[in-house]
């Protein structure tokens, strides 16, 4: 967020907001948001805090506020992951398309023990809940915390479009770390690696790219993607020449 802040002095004009998961539910984020309010914040919700004395914890007095509308969301596939020593198993999902209700209601975000000196933080929770139990996996139900303005049902409905937007950025990460191997990365220098890292973000939106076109579009010709150079690169490592037999040996 630090980063967009200071991205902020070059892009006067553009309205930047970070998408975050849920390891980023926290006050202090939220805080640090607040001195600048250059970079809005769209942040998945991990933990059902009390919000006021009234209302009780977060998730049910959101469950108890009025369906504002409903939308239908591509809920990405996702692999299941075995326990390991500091991670918990996680069961994996199928590509579906899911109807989800909305629903979006004003909090205020308490500081912890820990900081009661700093003052409460006015936020925004989108509730989505997924209407329809599915066959064979967990139903839709995310709490999003926002500090973008929220104040009709077409502006929630925005917000769960841009926090869908996340399963790509996943992706992408996911191609970097898979079909690049860009954790496996040595060199000498700093300097160096961030060269190597730079250049396979591009290949890795490239790879992406690719995937999703010839997932959507298999008939596409390969002109529309690379250049006759390319095209001619790709053709002869493709293809396969035999082996030299041995001396002595007979061709069948």
């Amino acid at each position: 967020m630090r980063t967009c802040v200071e991205l902020d002095k070059q892009l006067p004009g553009t309205r930047q907001i970070c998408v975050m998961d849920r390891e980023a539910d926290f006050f202090e984020l939220f805080d640090e948001q607040r001195k600048t309010g250059k970079v809005d914040l769209l942040v998945r919700s991990k933990h059902d805090r009390v919000i006021d004395d009234k209302a009780g914890h977060l998730f049910e007095s959101v469950r108890d506020s009025p369906i504002c509308g409903e939308m239908v969301i591509q809920v990405q596939r996702q692999s299941s992951r075995t326990k390991k020593s500091k991670q918990q198993a996680k069961p994996g999902h199928v590509q579906r398309s899911a109807t989800v209700a909305v629903r979006y209601k004003e909090i205020e975000l308490r500081p912890g023990v820990y900081q009661k000196n700093k003052a409460p933080i006015k936020l925004t929770v989108v509730h989505v809940q997924e209407t329809i139990q599915p066959k064979d996996d967990e139903p839709v139900e995310w709490f999003l915390l926002t500090t973008c303005d929220v104040s009709s049902p077409e502006q929630a409905q925005q917000i769960l479009r841009w926090y869908c937007l996340r399963w790509r950025i996943e992706d992408w990460h996911r191609v970097l770390k898979s079909g690049c191997n860009i954790e496996k990365l040595q060199h000498k220098t700093a300097e160096r690696l961030k060269r190597t890292i730079a250049i396979n973000l591009v290949i890795a939106w490239r790879i992406m790219l690719l995937t999703l076109l010839g997932r959507e579009c298999p008939q596409l010709a390969a002109e529309v993607l690379f250049s006759d150079l390319e095209i001619q690169v790709l053709i002869a490592s493709s293809k396969k020449t035999e082996p030299t037999p041995p001396a002595g040996a007979s061709r069948t």
